[in-house]
């Protein structure tokens, strides 16, 4: 920032001096890049301590040509925002009680405008700015080394600069923990490759030269029954040796794919809320299922057969020059073209499977969607709709995959067509060489045997880097989320606070989920031990987000929270959590029995526990005369049960955990007068002796609560009771006169 002001030229400096403003009093400024008419120019945003200078003009060949100039005094000002538009934004202040557009700019100037914005409130509140305000949180959609767009914004990678190597490594770090194994399945391999090798030895050289001609010095002549019996006995070990390598082989696969997929959920599950919200249900489902099962082929198809096609390459091509090293020479002319043609595509494959990855992700966030809405999409009728919308994502499905084959199946039977050309000059110059009588004919049988020996391992080479674009793709994406730092992490030191009493302190708490864009500011409010708190205010205005860091689901970026005088930040996560019951408006319940959900929260509860905290839930009734009461499974997100039986169960859950601090968030929304009543009793008897803060929309909730609290926008506006907030005549006197309106409509 000082830096930019440093820079402001000399036609500005002139503006400035009209206005009496020197440079050492600017404390902000933001530069776009669009006239006031948003044509290509200039607009200048400059605040100090008491005024905002917006200055606008056009770069005129080069020349600056003044469009517009104003003052604002900071006490005219009551906010400003910049908002985004279709082909970028605009800074809007709301002046003297009226919205102004004061300048333009495209979305390239968004951020910087954006931080403006939240730094200005700041200087208006008579804040001291500091270095850390003005750090840039843009979600970067290029990459800062070479500029190249990030072909996804959220995972960061970008495919020019992306190390591949350090990723290989890095998978090959897994080895040692399969080594033994590993080490059984090479040795094994090994074994079956030497055998095999020998195998077009004995059955060219020994059986046409040894054992089928007649001559001095050849002891094997006529004895072909033992040539067989021997034959016979290296394919019986071979097999043997295959089998046991094939079996260490299979369990070391399940052994791969269950601990990679062991340690992807882990690390999920250590993860921060904040990580979700930008991932796909899809995507995570791919990287736990598929991802793992590709770089389980790394392990399992790929290493070994990799360093036993190595090996046997190496050997058969040795044994090849010893028998005549012209013709092996001959033998491995197409080599180096198969080498060029591979390099050349692998960039292409690499980005061929990179977007098939994020294209079956998509597939399956889209079904897992439709499925887990299957009750909305029936009500609306939008069977079609959604049919529609699969078939959009599954075209896109198949044009990848179509890609990907047409690929394949054209380069590398190409590539097989030139491998193929190495028998052609085996049987060519080898005949050649066997007229000429420079080789026998059973020479030319061992090379043409070998050459067939070679083909697979030249096979499975060409075809490495479709296998090795595969699996490095998939351990860049599980790399990636194992090496994700949670938001909200446990120090190392952290405080035990095992029998916490409830008393909660916020203090200047701000925070915002998005870059430049607060939710809550500036919030101070202290709880009692015991109390029950009320939040009241519009949809939007900040009271679920303050549960939220109050239960540490996200840590705050300023202020602090404190529990008893500790801070969130320094307590121990599981005596938090075990302490902290919620109880929200969309109830999740798990597939399982009722008494598995209500003990999901105390998993060694005995089943007299569990029933003791349906009956205070007011839920043991209904459970009782469902099939097999408290066994009765009921579907993912409770679906076989009403809204007001879901409430319930998750009451009785919130009561078998027995919290210090309880909150409840528009736990009797959108229930019938009957449920209520039955809810609104459990939730007595449960918030009795504990710390309870309550979110309702239905201000008759809040009756019992002992003091009322008003937010709106991301602020506290009023605090008090039900009575003080009436005779305030404020926010609250109108939510209250608004929905008594609201029931005299309906006949309440």
């Amino acid at each position: 920032m000082k830096d930019l002001i440093k820079e402001i030229p000399s036609y500005i400096k002139e503006i400035l001096v009209i206005y009496n403003v020197s440079l050492e009093e600017i404390e902000l400024i933001a530069i776009g890049d669009l006239n006031f008419r948003g044509e290509f120019g200039k607009c200048y945003a400059l605040a100090t301590k008491s005024n905002l200078i917006i200055i606008t003009g056009n770069n005129d060949n080069k020349n600056w040509v003044e469009e517009s100039s104003i003052l604002y005094r900071l006490d005219e000002i009551e906010k400003l925002d910049s908002d985004q538009l279709v082909s970028g934004g605009i800074l809007v202040g709301l002046i003297n009680g009226e919205d102004k557009i004061l300048c333009r700019y495209t979305n390239t100037s968004m951020n910087d405008f954006g931080i403006f914005c939240r730094l200005f409130s700041k200087i208006k509140e008579g804040k001291i700015l500091t270095e850390e305000d003005f750090k840039n949180e843009e979600m970067t959609i290029y990459c800062p080394k070479c500029g190249t767009r990030y072909e996804d914004p959220i995972r960061k990678i970008c495919p020019n600069c992306f190390d591949k190597r350090a990723i290989f490594l890095r998978v090959l770090s897994y080895l040692p923990r399969y080594k033994v194994k590993i080490i059984f399945i090479l040795i094994f391999m090994v074994i079956s490759s030497l055998l095999n090798i020998i195998m077009p030895y004995l059955s060219g050289n020994i059986f046409y030269d040894e054992v089928l001609k007649k001559g001095e010095n050849l002891n094997f002549y006529g004895k072909i029954g033992y040539f067989v019996i021997v034959l016979f006995l290296i394919k019986v070990i071979s097999t043997i040796v295959s089998i046991i390598y094939g079996r260490i082989n299979s369990t070391l696969a399940a052994k791969v794919v269950f601990d990679l997929k062991t340690e992807i959920f882990n690390a999920l599950q250590r993860l921060s809320l904040s990580f979700y919200n930008s991932k796909q249900t899809g995507s995570l489902m791919n990287n736990v299922n598929g991802d793992a099962m590709h770089l389980q082929y790394f392990f399992h198809d790929g290493v070994p057969y990799f360093i036993v096609n190595a090996l046997t390459m190496v050997g058969i091509f040795s044994v090849m020059v010893s028998i005549n090293w012209l013709l092996a020479i001959l033998t491995i002319l197409p080599v180096p073209f198969i080498v060029f043609v591979l390099k050349k595509i692998f960039p292409r494959q690499w980005v061929l499977y990179s977007r098939m990855w994020r294209r079956n992700s998509s597939l399956n966030s889209l079904i897992s969607d439709s499925l887990t809405g299957s009750r909305v999409v029936k009500a609306f009728g939008k069977e079609e709709v959604e049919v529609k919308r699969f078939g959009n994502a599954n075209k896109n499905v198949y044009n990848v995959n179509v890609d990907v084959g047409l690929m394949n199946q054209t380069v590398y039977p190409f590539l097989f067509f030139f491998m193929g050309t190495s028998s052609l000059i085996v049987w060519g110059y080898g005949g050649w060489l066997v007229v000429k009588g420079a080789i026998s004919f059973g020479t030319l049988i061992t090379f043409t045997g070998y050459v067939g020996m070679l083909m697979g391992p030249l096979h499975f080479m060409t075809q490495i880097t479709d296998w090795w674009s595969s699996c490095m793709n998939s351990a860049s994406r599980i790399f990636e989320i194992l090496d994700t730092v949670p938001e909200v992490e446990e120090k190392m030191d952290s405080i035990s606070m095992q029998d916490i009493k409830g008393e909660i302190l916020l203090k200047n708490v701000s925070f915002s989920y998005e870059p430049n864009k607060p939710i809550l500011s500036d919030i101070n409010l202290e709880i009692k031990s015991g109390e029950m708190i009320g939040l009241v205010g519009h949809s939007g205005a900040g009271k679920s987000t303050l549960t939220n860091l109050i239960t540490r689901l996200y840590d705050i970026k300023e202020g602090s929270i404190t529990i008893d005088g500790v801070d969130l930040k320094d307590m121990n996560l599981n005596d938090l959590h075990s302490q902290i019951a919620l109880v929200l408006q969309e109830t999740y319940l798990f597939m399982g029995s009722i008494a598995e959900n209500i003990s999901y929260a105390k998993p060694t509860a005995t089943i007299d526990e569990i029933i003791e905290a349906a009956k205070i839930a007011n839920a043991h009734d209904f459970i009782m005369k469902l099939p097999d009461g408290y066994d009765t499974i009921i579907g993912s997100r409770g679906q076989s049960l009403s809204g007001g039986e879901k409430q319930r169960v998750a009451i009785a859950r919130a009561v078998l955990l027995n919290p210090k601090i309880l909150i409840l968030d528009e736990a009797t929304a959108s229930l019938d007068t009957e449920t209520e009543r039955l809810i609104q009793e459990a939730l007595e008897r449960l918030i009795k002796g504990r710390t309870t803060i309550s979110i309702a929309h239905r201000l008759s909730t809040l009756r019992n609560a002992d003091r009322l609290v008003v937010v709106e926008h991301g602020k506290i506006i009023e605090q008090g009771t039900h009575e003080e907030l009436i005779r305030l005549k404020g926010i609250y006197f109108n939510l209250v006169k608004k929905q008594n309106e609201a029931l005299k409509l309906q006949g309440v």
